[in-house]
């Protein structure tokens, strides 16, 4: 057990395009929501399609081959890792988000 770490890997569809910013260091940042499904039959027998949307973060290079070749709705299978952070909004609440640092992608499909 003491070889675990924090490591998540997902397949899914991009639920939008890219958003790419680049800083003023020139490090790149993608951002992009990431929709999971789940299929089952209920009690009912009927199949349910169960849909879970993550959001994911990558940089530099990783970061400028997203902006090259994916687009919303695209297939990809992700590696990275969980991190939660917190922010202040204008009004002064705070909020916290999860989202995955995207370490490695694979672009599956068409």
């Amino acid at each position: 057990m003491s070889t675990l770490r924090n490591k998540v890997q997902l397949i899914g569809n991009l639920g939008n395009t890219p958003e790419i910013i680049t800083l003023e260091s020139g490090k790149k940042l993608a951002k992009f929501s990431l929709a999971t499904n789940e299929n089952y039959k209920n009690a009912k027998g009927e199949k349910v399609t169960d849909t879970q949307w993550h959001n994911v973060v990558a940089w530099n290079k990783t970061a400028e081959i997203i902006e090259k070749y994916l687009e919303k709705g695209n297939e990809v299978a992700i590696e990275g890792k969980l991190t939660s952070r917190s922010y202040e909004t204008k009004e002064g609440d705070k909020r916290y988000v999860t989202e995955i640092v995207c370490n490695e992608l694979l672009m599956l499909g068409n």
